[in-house]
């Protein structure tokens, strides 16, 4: 056994982002120490760390609390949910009061704040942390986003910014707020996420199906967006993989792929807690309601049996050029960030979590998945403006909306003109069509909901709420 009080980091769970996490904090001069139940994880650790650097591991939680600097500063990366709290439970009987538990999973921040209370009163600090980059990142620069106690985090902030990702020599890493802050953003970034990942994916049916490019030059298409203003990380591993052949039979992997696509429900979670605080995330819903769509492969077979001829050829003359496609995706890109900040803006009143846009969008700009070269746009707009009650009102990000508008339109008519799929690029343009409707037919839709159930509406012309008998004619003002 190592010896006592020696190391200054630990971490529960040496899978790949677990031993990839500390590996990096090895490399930048901390004595770091592992645990894991699998024999072969803690043996594959000390296999990868590099010489000279100091690094332990262990299967004994004894033996591991016992290596950790007092107060210990423990981190997991172990599957969220009843895990964690099997994790925090087994630490409980060795743990001291001061102790930092760090939570670098994608746990639901709900569950967050109630860890956060439950350790806080034992005199444990409980910090919920997003991590984002996958296994590279975890390995040579994350964007970390930490929440919880500040005194705490004040203690593992020379790590964090010394393993976090660099962007001008800035640390993508930042204290976003107290209890579930830090969950709260990375649920968000994740519901960002598999909005861009459904649009890139529609581009690229539309590529295949509706132009008729062969993968090769689909793969230098998306190379070429991978440059100026589009450049990603999304992009660029997209291009990789219509590069990367099968070595078993030859042919491009990405064509032998299943099309049901899973999803660990970080994405859900986003939409859901976005219902609950009435916020509009047109772009991400249907993220989330296409990879459910794709489960239903049986079923899709049968359907397009069906449905054989159903496309518009009289409108077959309405064309796109990839340029076009181009700036229909930076658009609905665009709109799917404006959609999560505009939810980080709303959960920072209802939670009380004192963000600052502008620095979400500063560490997001390296190490993380959804890192793109228009985040320095957003960092930069709300850096100019922090109560921008939404990137749609930015005159720079504004004008380019606006310009680029149309080609999404068009895209758009040219997909379903072929009965090519693009739900997130409509649900996208339709974002920016409600918001941009100072009047919207919703009046309707509350004279209905008065005539069926007596709910009430107000009127543009006077104060006051009112109800009407509508088979009858009669108005009431301020009904009781």
């Amino acid at each position: 056994m190592e010896n006592t009080n020696a190391f200054d980091f630990g971490m529960i769970g040496l899978g790949v982002m677990g031993r990839n996490f500390l590996l990096n904090l090895a490399d930048h001069g901390f004595a770091v120490a592992g645990l894991d139940l699998d024999e072969a994880k803690v043996k594959t650790l000390a296999a990868e760390a590099k010489e000279g650097i100091r690094v332990s591991a262990t299967q004994s939680d004894r033996e591991f609390i016992a290596m950790l600097k007092k107060p210990r500063v423990i981190m997991m990366l172990v599957p969220a949910g009843k895990p964690v709290d099997a994790v925090v439970d087994g630490l409980l009987p060795y743990i001291e009061s001061g102790d930092i538990i760090i939570d670098g999973g994608n746990s639901l921040f709900s569950d967050t704040n109630r860890r956060v209370a439950e350790l806080a009163e034992k005199n444990i600090h409980f910090l919920g942390v997003g991590v984002s980059g996958g296994e590279k990142g975890a390995r040579y620069g994350p964007s970390i986003m930490p929440g919880g106690n500040k005194e705490a985090y004040e203690r593992v902030r020379p790590m964090f910014e010394a393993v976090a990702a660099k962007v001008n020599g800035e640390p993508c890493v930042t204290w976003l707020g107290e209890n579930s802050a830090g969950n709260y953003v990375k649920m968000v970034h994740n519901g960002i996420e598999y909005g861009l990942m459904q649009l890139i994916s529609e581009a690229y049916d539309v590529l295949k199906k509706g132009m008729g490019l062969n993968d090769e030059n689909i793969r230098t298409t998306f190379a070429a967006w991978d440059q100026g203003e589009l450049k990603s990380f999304l992009l660029e591993i997209t291009a990789e993989i219509f590069g990367y052949k099968d070595e078993i039979t030859g042919d491009l992997l990405v064509n032998l792929i299943s099309d049901r696509a899973r999803q660990k429900g970080t994405g859900k979670w986003t939409s859901q807690n976005a219902m609950d605080l009435q916020v509009p995330l047109q772009t991400i819903d249907m993220a989330v309601t296409l990879r459910d769509t794709s489960a239903y492969k049986e079923l899709r077979q049968e359907i397009s049996g069906v449905y054989k001829n159903i496309t518009d050829k009289s409108r077959s003359e309405v064309s796109i050029t990839t340029e076009q496609l181009r700036k229909a995706f930076y658009t609905s890109s665009l709109i799917t960030y404006a959609q999560g900040m505009a939810m980080l803006a709303t959960a920072d009143k209802e939670y009380t979590y004192d963000y600052k846009l502008s620095e979400i969008a500063r560490i997001w700009r390296g190490g993380c998945i959804i890192r793109s070269a228009c985040l320095e746009d957003i960092k930069n707009a709300f850096k100019i403006n922090p109560a921008l009650g939404n990137l749609l009102l930015d005159p720079q990000l504004s004008k380019k909306l606006t310009d680029y508008q149309a080609d999404l339109r068009q895209t758009i008519v040219f997909a379903v003109n072929r009965g090519i799929p693009a739900a997130a690029l409509m649900a996208s343009v339709s974002y920016l069509d409600s918001f941009r409707s100072a009047k919207l037919p919703t009046n309707l839709i509350q004279a209905q909901r008065d005539y069926f159930g007596s709910h009430t509406y107000e009127r543009i012309d006077q104060g006051g709420i009112f109800h009407t008998q509508w088979s009858g004619a009669s108005t009431v003002k301020n009904p009781a």
